[in-house]
């Protein structure tokens, strides 16, 4: 399986924007709603896109970690992920050396947690 996601070429937001149209359909419900949170994945060093010292609550403070915020389909009948936005900190988006050497996309902005969650859609 890790091989296969590894080498396999597709459209990440065209499979995001299937899986959330397939979920809204097998979980409809007039109750139901948008959650959103974050979670921190810790890193080893700075070569990931936006791996910065900060905070996560998955590491119980402040440490070198890579930050997602998450946006989940909430009903009575269950719940799943359907967007996700990498965080970056204010320091990290005017930052163009690193962003070459990461890999990170050239259109990069830096947006408080809250606003990054509004994004996702």
């Amino acid at each position: 399986m890790q091989h296969f996601l590894a080498s396999a070429v597709w459209d990440h937001d065209a499979v995001r924007d299937h899986f959330a149209c397939w979920t809204a359909a097998q979980l409809a419900d007039e109750l139901s709603v948008l959650a959103v949170d974050e979670t921190g994945d810790e890193k080893s060093s700075t070569d990931a896109v936006g791996a910065a010292r900060q905070y996560s609550g998955a590491l119980g403070g402040v440490g070198l970690c890579q930050v997602a915020v998450h946006l989940a389909y909430v009903t009575a009948a269950g719940h799943a992920l359907i967007d996700r936005a990498l965080y970056l900190t204010r320091d990290w988006v005017p930052d163009d050396e690193r962003r070459e050497l990461t890999g990170g996309p050239d259109d990069l902005t830096f947006a408080t947690k809250p606003p990054a969650g509004r994004r996702v859609s």
